[in-house]
């Protein structure tokens, strides 16, 4: 199994996804667009795309021109039928990509807040979250869902929290599959966003979350992904 990874800072990385694709024998490349050299492989010859976060915007193409060749990939990626996972940046590079406006929240969400899954028709074949879940958040922009996307989760101050598009798409607002260690680097490297706000949790408050809060998404993520990857059902011939 080959999965490319489309990172925009080397302090967001997989997080928990690596453990669970490696004990599956995945083969892990990655496309790191804070390098000069980055490069993006045929999309064809992925079996799974994953779209990290960051702290650009998705409409900054003036200043980064990458995010029109990354929008453009993803787009081939989603058109060739390889399952493809966004989370933050990455969800809102999906919306973008497939023509969906992403725009200011209206208010940050920095921290541990809970979130509750959109009921779905019992018909239909999408991710079914739990109907009531917590999980990090770390966003100023929102996105409006893709055209023909469900929309599967929301939180009381970012209502698309997660969308699905067909059987192989996903996007997600939150980190499921965050790491402590992957906390810290964000303390670090963007604590000027925790601006005192009803939704922006403190430098104390993140650091001290407790274990079992990262274990609930990581379950999360580990269910997704096996979601995403498990063979789409055949259906029977008619007559």
């Amino acid at each position: 199994m080959k999965v490319h990874v489309l990172q925009h800072v080397p302090f967001e990385g997989i997080g928990h996804m690596q453990a669970w694709l490696t004990a599956r024998g995945a083969e892990i490349e990655v496309t790191r667009f804070y390098l000069p050299d980055a490069r993006l492989p045929d999309p064809a010859a992925c079996d799974l795309v994953i779209a990290m976060g960051g702290p650009m915007s998705v409409n900054d193409e003036a200043e980064l021109p990458w995010l029109v060749e990354e929008k453009g990939f993803i787009r081939a990626a989603i058109a060739t039928g390889v399952p493809v996972l966004g989370i933050c940046l990455g969800a809102q590079l999906i919306a973008s990509a497939l023509g969906a406006r992403v725009y200011g929240n209206g208010q940050a969400e920095i921290g541990w807040f809970p979130l509750e899954a959109i009921a779905q028709p019992e018909s239909d074949d999408c991710f079914r979250f739990p109907a009531h879940f917590s999980a990090l958040h770390w966003h100023g922009e929102t996105f409006e869902l893709p055209a023909g996307a469900r929309h599967l989760a929301a939180s009381a101050a970012c209502r698309n929290q997660a969308f699905q598009l067909g059987r192989r798409v996903i996007g997600l607002q939150f980190h499921p599959e965050i790491t402590r260690a992957i906390v810290a680097e964000l303390l670090e490297e963007c604590a000027g966003e925790l601006v005192p706000g009803p939704y922006v949790q403190s430098p104390a408050q993140l650091a001290a979350i407790p274990e079992e809060a990262y274990r609930e998404g990581h379950r999360l993520i580990e269910a997704l992904l096996a979601y995403l990857l498990e063979p789409a059902p055949v259906e029977a011939p008619a007559g």
